[in-house]
């Protein structure tokens, strides 16, 4: 398997990953978020990473700031729920070039385009 393979078939097992939100509440995702997520609660009590100076690119922040997060994929299914292709920032673990690519196959996977669990 080569590199562009690789990469997408990532993003597919990742999007597959995600089916099992599919019928989540939006509300419910977002309390899911709000109180576990690891950067959630970096901001609620004011707190700064060790390597909050440095400077980080999108996937480097990512990497960082998601690593070992008990809701990577809770965040994930919020994020490309309400910002869709616009998204922004850092969600899931991802980058935003790498959500927009699992956008694009959570999309088709939830109009009927690929398998649901």
């Amino acid at each position: 398997m080569n590199r562009d393979e690789f990469r997408d078939n990532y993003f597919e097992v990742v999007a597959a990953d995600l089916d099992r939100y599919a019928t989540v509440p939006d509300d419910v995702l977002l309390e899911i978020v709000t109180t576990d997520g690891t950067c959630m609660w970096l901001v609620a009590n004011d707190d700064d990473p060790e390597w909050a100076d440095e400077e980080l690119n999108d996937r480097e922040l990512a990497a960082r700031l998601c690593a070992g997060c008990p809701v990577q994929r809770e965040c994930l299914e919020h994020e490309l729920r309400t910002a869709g292709e616009s998204t922004v920032g850092v969600w899931g673990a991802l980058s935003e070039e790498d959500r927009r690519e699992v956008y694009r196959v959570w999309l088709a996977r939830r109009q009927g385009g690929g398998p649901q669990a």
